[in-house]
């Protein structure tokens, strides 16, 4: 599927969006941008390597105290670039993560 293969309508930033990708367990972290965003996926830059991640299933961090986030999971690579789906209540794979600052709360 090419990047122009798309479903829902998006919106594309100019300059990207500086933000987050992390793992499901809180293992591991990278910068990235957003360049593109859509009800169900958006297009991230990647800075560093993603080899060797597990990119089943991680978050999008939209911003840097993690307040505003996305489950994803990886669709695409093309070099730095990667595209990813959110997924949704009833597709998420992993075990639900507690909330650090609400003991008891699970991230939406």
């Amino acid at each position: 599927m090419a990047w122009g293969d798309r479903k829902t309508s998006r919106v594309s930033f100019d300059p990207a969006i500086d933000t987050f990708l992390m793992g499901i367990d809180g293992t591991w972290r990278r910068n990235c941008q957003l360049a593109d965003i859509s009800a169900s996926g958006a297009r991230l830059i990647v800075s560093g390597t993603i080899e060797g991640l597990n990119l089943q299933e991680f978050f999008l961090l939209l911003t840097p105290t993690g307040r505003a986030l996305r489950r994803c999971e990886l669709v695409r690579v093309n070099g730095g670039e990667i595209g990813v789906r959110f997924l949704k209540k009833g597709e998420i794979l992993s075990k639900p993560i507690r909330s650090a600052d609400h003991p008891g709360t699970i991230p939406k």
